[in-house]
């Protein structure tokens, strides 16, 4: 089987974890895209791009759902810290990024699953500007973004429905933010064109299959998968 199968088979996995828990497209699809793609960089600009796409097809779905309210600042922290990390992308040695990646994610995991129910964040100044700069490091370097922002917004909403909608925009705006960054350094090649032309169909089955699970899923069993999609994450980056 060639390289187009495996990648519309990912697209169809990271699109569905992403409908259903409201971020991983990319912790999914990176896993094995750097595999399938020339560079790390031009695997990290696929899959943003790729991702974004997602993200705007529940957008339009669940526009009336959004809070806007809670997401402009962890936008604006985000979009700065994610262009100084592509920036220096090159610079760092892909072994490493995984690893820092991997144990990251763990302890994330970690926090969600034992701590947080302690622990009741607050959606205010500080929180956003920490989120949005920590999810603007784990973007830039892995397009990985989610699980800082996902921190953020499920303190911040008690509805499922303001949860997706508002996340799925934070995503949608932010991809395309790293999109521009990324072209500019030179990540955006036409062996990314190729392979979000073989992708797209991919996400659009992996979205409406998503959204057929979502739901039924209630905002308690919404935040227990995301902890538990977290923690099988961290491990398998370590083990890759």
């Amino acid at each position: 089987m060639d390289a187009t199968f495996y990648l519309i088979v990912l697209c169809i996995g990271a699109s569905f974890v992403q409908r259903v828990t409201g971020f991983g497209f990319g912790i999914f699809i990176m896993t094995w895209l750097t595999a399938l793609m020339p560079s790390y960089g031009e695997a990290t600009a696929l899959s943003g791009i790729l991702a974004s796409v997602t993200s705007l097809l529940v957008c339009i779905r669940m526009w009336r759902d959004i809070r806007w309210s809670h997401l402009w600042l962890i936008l604006a922290a985000f979009m700065l810290v994610s262009a100084g990390s592509i920036f220096t992308l090159s610079k760092i040695h892909d072994s490493i990024l995984n690893v820092i990646l991997g144990i990251a994610l763990i302890g994330a995991s970690i926090y969600f699953l034992f701590i947080s129910s302690h622990i009741r964040l607050r959606p205010t100044a500080g929180t956003q500007v920490v989120a949005g700069s920590l999810s603007g490091l784990m973007g830039g370097f892995f397009a990985m973004q989610g699980p800082p922002a996902v921190l953020y917004f499920l303190a911040a909403e008690t509805d499922k429905n303001h949860y997706m909608a508002t996340v799925q925009t934070y995503f949608l705006m932010g991809n395309i933010g790293m999109a521009l960054v990324r072209a500019s350094t030179g990540f955006v090649t036409p062996a990314v064109g190729h392979g979000f032309v073989c992708g797209i169909c991919g996400v659009v089955i992996g979205n409406v299959l998503g959204a057929l699970v979502f739901r039924r899923l209630s905002i308690k069993w919404l935040r227990t998968l995301v902890y538990i999609y977290l923690s099988v994450s961290g491990v398998m980056i370590l083990l890759r």
